[in-house]
């Protein structure tokens, strides 16, 4: 499926879903959207972590040669990148619970 098929049904599903009660009365619906949520936030949280490690690995060798306020920087960086890993576990075990509900 192409990104704009999945944009079409995405939007579609949306839509469905703001004209009828299916949120509110169906669990497994409530469990698929409550699913894709998450994990669009796990693949934004992904996309961060690489853009920190990145940012880090540029300023790292300046950081060899003694500068000190990129070290610093690299510090924020990895507090970060560590707190981001913090919540995208916490987000992988609410997807995991969220998918074993699909299997029942």
């Amino acid at each position: 499926m192409t990104d704009t098929e999945k944009k079409v049904m995405v939007r579609l599903c949306t839509k469905i879903l703001t004209e009828t009660d299916l949120y509110e009365m169906d669990m497994e619906v409530r469990n698929l959207v409550d699913w894709l949520c998450v994990s669009e936030q796990v693949k934004e949280n992904n996309n961060k972590i690489r853009s920190l490690i990145g940012e880090y690995k540029q300023i790292e060798p300046e950081c060899r040669e003694g500068s000190r306020e990129k070290l610093e920087r690299m510090e924020k960086l990895c507090e970060e990148r560590n707190s981001l890993y913090e919540k995208q576990n916490g987000l992988k075990g609410r997807r995991e619970k969220l998918e074993r509900s699909f299997v029942k």
